[in-house]
């Protein structure tokens, strides 16, 4: 059964990697605005799970729909496409453009998908302020902190407004200090959009930021809302 007011709803999900069953019936739903841990020990199926979700991995079976219809069957063009304009992205290294300054990172997503240079470093400099960030706009990555390099790349999965955030332990590579700040930040930010945040972290203080958690073990996900 569906929860009423889902955004995002994932239902009896199969994947196997050769004969390893990594995930084996999953279900999964979130609702927008709010900010879901999912959590389980190491190879546990939590990131496939995420990469399902995201339409970056087919499951073998099971559905994974949005707005009323299934998107797990879309062909690879039409979800690259929805992750473009509906999803937003923010992995454990950031994985900014080196090549690109922060300003340019944050403005990419904006010039894939059809705004001009002007307008879309115009927002993008606004989330770079939004997430304190802003003075580093003119670097490149590699000129910048671990800190200051994963808020700009939650500011480059935020500048699109889009409709879910996904984060792959976004705070793995950064000191204890860095990554409450990232956190605190990313989430207030998120729920000023009404975006809905997936998050995959084993780390009991980033799940602390959630509005509840999900725990995956062998393949299943058990929602923990109301478990003493």
């Amino acid at each position: 059964m569906t929860p009423a007011g889902s955004l995002l709803v994932a239902s009896g999900l199969h994947k196997s990697y050769g004969p390893t069953p990594a995930l084996d019936g999953a279900d999964f739903s979130i609702h927008p605005a709010e900010v879901v841990a999912i959590m389980g020990p190491s190879g546990s199926g939590k990131s496939t799970l995420l990469h399902c979700l995201a339409g970056i991995v087919q499951p073998d079976s099971g559905t994974v729909s949005s707005g009323g219809g299934a998107r797990s069957a879309l062909p690879d063009r039409e979800r690259s496409a929805l992750r473009r304009s509906e999803f937003g992205f923010v992995f454990q290294f950031g994985q900014l453009v080196p090549e690109l300054t922060c300003l340019e990172n944050v403005a990419l997503p904006l010039r894939l998908n059809g705004t001009g240079r002007k307008a879309a470093e115009a927002q993008a400099l606004e989330w770079l302020g939004r997430l304190e960030v802003d003075t580093v706009a003119g670097q490149r990555p590699s000129e910048v902190s671990g800190g200051q390099g994963q808020r700009v790349a939650v500011a480059r999965s935020l500048v699109t407004q889009p409709r879910v955030l996904f984060a792959d332990e976004p705070t793995g590579a950064l000191d204890s200090l860095n990554g409450e700040r990232v956190m605190q930040l990313f989430t207030d930010a998120a729920r000023d959009t009404r975006a809905a945040v997936v998050l995959v972290t084993h780390e009991a203080r980033v799940a602390a930021y959630s509005d509840r958690e999900v725990v995956v073990r062998d393949g299943k996900a058990r929602d923990m809302a109301g478990v003493a």
